[in-house]
């Protein structure tokens, strides 16, 4: 039987939140944009007009809901079919301060978010003794709880062209952005966050942080960040944390990217590097250069970590002049410090296919490839730990599974059901997960759900 593993409390909370929030719209029902209208951005409307009333003088606000569905069909560490349900809300405001106050250019962001639920991946794909590296539901992690994710003022100035962000956010919001409609992690949002994730932060983790970005043409600009290193932001405990206690340093990244329109359609390129201030520690080595596993002592210290990446987005089709519709090509790489990072390198490509039949518009297909790769120096730790050890069996509890290189690929479609609403049923096929020879590769269904109230 299915295992849909995800706390009471949070199930009652969802039901809670929901039935107030639907109560709202059928209370606000009106011809106009009445709730549950397909063509309405909002699943409960305009609330009688108020809702475009608000945002006209400069206040949005935003209820949205991520749920995500992952089974193993076939294979992984635990052949067990399990099911597991992870999801997540989003509660934000955004104001215009221009219309508000008067004050030009400048705008206001607050989110909450708040996630349950577990994962597929954690104990039925991944050897648990290690982990993985991809997630099959990208919406678990960073602990279930609630956190406030977002709390930043922008300005814009000479004419829009300088943009200073300052308060808490992610690093993902602006550097090494990318979409997030496959369910796999592998080809969700910032890359970087997945593959040096103790030190750099994606959503729903929030830090104190400055972003300035400055446009050389219409279509190029580059950006700089600072943002702090803190551990402790990622404990469940501190989801509101303002605090800096426990800061280790700086993430420093800097970017250019170019915003083409290639024979009319639209395009992305992205290429930054970025720096940590804050000591790492060496995956292999001690301080006198011999494995630390075997000989006993501290793993050295680095005083710095760093990395690259680089990204592309283009729609290279369309359907007639309709621009919505066509076909887009993507790709990503990152590359990281070998010397104290896991992952030393990651690549993707993919494809996806905006309104792939005439009666069905706003329907998508996407299909991607993933490889995520294990710095040698850190198999090498994981084979000296099992010298030191004594421990050469797999089936060993105390063995640790050397990792290498682990593939992910995922097909899902689109449903536009309306426009508040999105369900993409997908399959993942995932070879050697967690990088480890020994588990069996995973096919795993999906279905994830994306929703606007």
């Amino acid at each position: 039987m299915p295992d849909f593993s995800f706390s009471r409390d949070s199930a009652i909370s969802a039901l809670r939140l929901l039935g107030g929030c639907t109560a709202l719209g059928f209370a606000t029902y009106t011809q106009a944009a009445p709730a549950f209208d397909s063509d309405s951005p909002w699943m409960l409307g305009d609330w009688n007009g108020t809702r475009t009333e608000l945002s006209e003088k400069g206040y949005d606000f935003k209820l949205d809901y991520t749920g995500e569905m992952g089974s193993n069909l076939h294979g992984g560490y635990d052949h067990d079919r399990t099911a597991r349900y992870s999801d997540q809300f989003g509660l934000g405001t955004h104001l215009d301060l221009q219309k508000i106050l008067g004050w030009d250019d400048a705008e206001f962001q607050l989110t909450i978010t708040k996630r349950s639920g577990n994962n597929i991946s954690n104990d039925r794909i991944n050897d648990p003794r290690v982990g993985g590296f991809t997630s099959a539901q990208e919406v678990w992690g960073r602990g279930q709880t609630t956190r406030l994710t977002q709390m930043w003022y922008q300005q814009k100035f000479f004419d829009q062209k300088l943009d200073i962000k300052v308060g808490r956010f992610g690093e993902g919001e602006d550097f090494n952005s990318f979409p997030c409609d496959f369910q796999n992690l592998a080809f969700c949002g910032s890359q970087v966050g997945n593959w040096v994730g103790g030190i750099w932060y994606n959503w729903p983790v929030s830090q104190w942080a400055l972003r300035v970005k400055y446009h050389l043409t219409p279509e190029l600009y580059a950006q700089v960040g600072a943002y702090e290193q803190n551990p402790s932001n990622l404990d469940r405990g501190n989801g509101f944390k303002l605090s800096g206690s426990g800061t280790q340093g700086a993430v420093l990244p800097v970017e250019l990217v170019w915003t083409p329109k290639l024979n009319g359609l639209p395009g992305e390129y992205r290429a930054g590097y970025y720096y940590s201030s804050a000591k790492a520690a060496d995956v292999y080595k001690d301080q006198n250069g011999q494995p630390a596993a075997l000989s006993g002592e501290a793993y050295r210290s680095a005083s710095s970590k760093h990395g690259v990446w680089f990204g592309a987005q283009q729609q290279v089709t369309s359907i007639a002049s309709d621009h919505s519709r066509g076909l887009s090509v993507f790709a990503n790489a990152t590359m990281h410090d070998k010397k104290t990072n896991a992952i030393d390198n990651y690549v993707q490509a993919g494809v996806v296919y905006k309104g792939p039949f005439d009666a069905r518009a706003k329907d998508d297909i996407g299909f991607a490839l993933a490889r995520v790769h294990v710095n040698p120096a850190f198999r090498k730790n994981a084979e000296a730990s099992n010298r030191a050890n004594a421990v050469y069996d797999y089936d060993d509890p105390t063995f640790l599974p050397p990792q290498d290189t682990e593939y992910s690929a995922e097909l899902y479609y689109g449903v536009h059901v309306a426009n508040w609403l999105t369900v993409r049923p997908n399959l993942q096929y995932i070879r050697h997960p967690g990088g480890v020879d020994q588990v069996d590769d995973a096919l795993i269904a999906g279905i994830k759900i994306q929703s606007s109230f």
